[in-house]
């Protein structure tokens, strides 16, 4: 286990391209990033347990838990193992009696278990050095510090006040109720 690098979540982010989201996991003792793609469900699932929303009916991952618990294990930890290609695999470590049980399983899958059991979550080593990201070690490798803050100018030119008014009537109409419109 010493290869292993306890994580947090940091994040979760929505593509603006694609219905894909992105779980940013953090290093909790540095500040190494690792952004995981995931699917709309499996964040849902990440989100509801981030939240401790209670549902009506328990999503895959309750039931998971549902089911270890009623077998008398407990989930020790999650963890990221490896990265092939531009999957992840995941693993759940489980005791039951003793006994240690390494559960392969998604990413995104054990991340929403790990939250609904309160289980500590890790990444192996090489996966973080292959696809970690070190925010002050990136913005260096692309050529040393960040660029000046360019002026808050509109890009278009200098704002023309007229123009703003139609907006400024229409926001000041949204406050007002149907009888105070119809006195105008």
């Amino acid at each position: 286990m010493t290869e292993m690098v306890e994580v947090q979540i940091d994040s979760i982010r929505v593509s603006l391209m694609s219905p894909q989201r992105v779980v940013v996991l953090r290093q909790r003792s540095g500040e190494q990033y690792l952004p995981i793609w995931v699917g709309p469900y499996e964040a849902e699932a990440i989100t509801v347990a981030l939240q401790e929303v209670e549902l009506a009916r328990p999503l895959t991952q309750d039931l998971l838990k549902n089911i270890i618990v009623l077998f008398g294990g407990n989930v020790l930890r999650v963890e990221v193992v490896a990265l092939k290609g531009d999957i992840y695999y995941g693993n759940i470590v489980v005791e039951r009696e003793g006994q240690i049980y390494d559960i392969d399983s998604r990413p995104s899958d054990a991340i929403a278990l790990a939250l609904r059991t309160h289980a500590p979550m890790f990444v192996h080593r090489s996966v973080l050095d292959a696809a970690g990201i070190t925010p002050e070690k990136d913005l260096q490798a692309e050529g040393g510090a960040a660029p000046p803050a360019a002026p808050l100018e509109p890009p278009h030119g200098p704002v023309d006040e007229k123009r703003l008014d139609v907006f400024e009537d229409f926001l000041k109409k949204l406050g007002k109720t149907g009888e105070d419109q119809a006195k105008e």
